[in-house]
């Protein structure tokens, strides 16, 4: 009992400076950190408990991996960087589930994943990276034309277009696309800038 408590006490800290020191301090979504809490606490739950039955298969615990993260990340709500904190999510609480003989080496396995995450996700990396979903009042007749308009718009180099719908009647454009900002944002990335349709 005292090894599942301190495996318990080990996740919260872990699933706590995830969600809370570097997800919503970076993103600002509470509901998210709610959901990663809860997915993660369940997930430790339910594999500790597995690890520790006799004549239950741990690839069971793998099996309820797989099944929770196809179900969520289906929702097409998730944002792709959404969806990684979601995975880290779940290998973090079937980490901490898993019984293993050296529990140095879970812990060793979650501040690679915490470090990792805090770098991958850092507001200084690609900075400048912006994609939007820009919807024009006009339609062009060329696609350099379309390329300087949005530029001059979205006050960036345009890296790549991809226009998803035109609409003649209403002289309407709605275009996907990646540009390099002039300059880096002032504002904390979860206040999301939004430059003539969706930022991602």
């Amino acid at each position: 009992m005292a090894d599942l408590a301190l495996d318990l006490a080990v996740d919260l800290a872990v699933i706590a400076i995830l969600a809370f020191g570097l997800y919503y301090r970076r993103h600002g979504r509470r509901d998210l950190c709610l959901a990663f809490v809860a997915l993660n606490i369940g997930l430790f739950t339910v594999v500790a408990a597995l690890s520790r039955a006799h004549g239950a298969g741990i690839a069971l615990g793998f099996g309820l991996f797989g099944v929770l993260s196809i179900i969520r990340l289906r929702s097409a709500s998730v944002q792709q960087e959404e969806a990684g904190y979601y995975f880290v999510v779940l290998v973090l609480g079937l980490l901490g589930g898993l019984r293993l003989d050296d529990r140095w080496v879970t812990w060793l396995l979650d501040g690679v994943i915490l470090l990792v995450m805090y770098a991958a996700d850092h507001p200084r990396l690609l900075a400048r990276a912006r994609r939007s979903e820009v919807v024009l009042d006009r339609v062009h007749d060329t696609e350099d034309a379309l390329r300087a308009d949005l530029e001059r718009r979205l006050d960036g180099a345009v890296t790549r277009l991809v226009v998803t719908e035109v609409d003649y009647v209403r002289d309407v454009t709605v275009v996907d696309v990646r540009y390099r900002a002039a300059r880096p944002p002032a504002a904390p990335r979860a206040v999301r800038d939004v430059a003539y349709g969706r930022t991602a």
